[in-house]
C-alpha cells in the first residue's frame, strides 16, 4: 500500500470557513490538502447545531456523504437574469442521515446542513472539477431561504 495515500483523521488540516457563507459555526477539515487527488476538493465539513450554509451553487458537480447526525440539502429554481436581487423557488428538501449519498449537479443552487438546534450534522463534501485541471469554484447568495435573493457574496 502507497504510505503518501494514508493519513490519520488527526492528521487532516482545517480550512477556515468564511463565516458569512453559513448561518452560524461550522468546522471544516480539507481532506485534499492531505491525499491531494488530482479531479475534485474533498472536505470534512461539520455543522454546528441548527447551522446551513447559504444559498450557493459550484461550478462542477458536488457529492455529499453523511457522516454524522441529521442534516437537509434543499435545492432552488433561479427566476431572472439579474446576477443579484433574482426570484428563486424550493424545489426539493432531501434529507440526509449517516450514511446518507447526495449528488448535487454543477450550477444547481442549493443549501445544506443540520436540521435541528439539538445536534450536530457532519458529511463528506466532493466538490468535482469542471473540467480537467480546473480547480471548482462556489459562487454564494445572501437570501431568505425563500423567495428572494439580495446580493451576491464575496
Amino acid at each position: 500500500m502507497n504510505k503518501e495515500n494514508i493519513f490519520s483523521r488527526s492528521g487532516i488540516p482545517s480550512k477556515k470557513a468564511k463565516a458569512n457563507y453559513f448561518t452560524g459555526k461550522v468546522v471544516a477539515k480539507d481532506i485534499s490538502a492531505t491525499i491531494k487527488p488530482k479531479n475534485e476538493k474533498i472536505y470534512h465539513v461539520t455543522f454546528k447545531r441548527g447551522t446551513r450554509t447559504k444559498l450557493h451553487f459550484h461550478s462542477g458537480g458536488q457529492t455529499l456523504i453523511g457522516t454524522r447526525g441529521k442534516g437537509s440539502i434543499s435545492l432552488y429554481k433561479r427566476f431572472g437574469n439579474k446576477i443579484t436581487n433574482f426570484k428563486i423557488k424550493k424545489t426539493k428538501t432531501i434529507n440526509l442521515r449517516v450514511g446518507d449519498c447526495v449528488y448535487i449537479p454543477a450550477k444547481t443552487l442549493h443549501t445544506h446542513g443540520a436540521i435541528t438546534n439539538k445536534s450536530d450534522f457532519s458529511h463528506i463534501a466532493i466538490n468535482s472539477f469542471p473540467k480537467n485541471n480546473v480547480e471548482p469554484t462556489t459562487t454564494w447568495y445572501e437570501s431568505d431561504f425563500q423567495t428572494n435573493v439580495t446580493q451576491r457574496l464575496k
